[in-house]
Formats: C-alpha cells, structure tokens, sequence
C-alpha cells in the first residue's frame, strides 16, 4: 500500500478487506504475510486514532443554573 497516510475510515475500509481476504485462506504465503503486517500497521494506526479520540471525551452534566458543565472523564488527563 502506498505510503501515504490514511484516515481512520480508510484505514478500517482497508483492514476490513484485508481481513476478509486472510479469511478465504487462499492467498499465498507470501501475500498472507505481506497483508498481516499491513493489517498489523493499520491496526496500530487506528488504535493510535481511538486513543487520541478518548483523550478529548469530556463528561457533560447538567449545572443547577439549568447550564451544561463539562469535565474530563475519570482516570483521564488533557
């Protein structure tokens, strides 16, 4: 695959495929393992996503003036 970076959606569409192409079980051992390390990358890339995303999460709860405050999640830091 090419060495640009993919977003998240593409990175997923693109691992989908691979996965479902290892699944048929009949590509070759050298095309197997050439699509395994792509997946590996992809899915390294995704959960760097993932990660990035849950670190801006904020709780949201109603404040007694009838606002909405905001406040990191538990356990996180921003």
């Amino acid at each position: 695959m090419a060495a640009k970076k993919l977003t998240f959606e593409e990175a997923m569409e693109r691992l989908e495929a691979i996965v479902e192409r290892l699944e048929k079980g009949n590509a070759p051992l050298e095309e197997a393992m050439g699509l395994f390390e792509e997946g590996t990358a992809l899915m390294k890339q995704c959960a760097a996503a993932l990660d990035k995303a849950e670190q801006k999460v904020a709780k949201l709860f109603p404040a007694g003036d009838g606002t909405v405050m905001e406040e990191p999640m538990e356990g996180m830091e921003l």
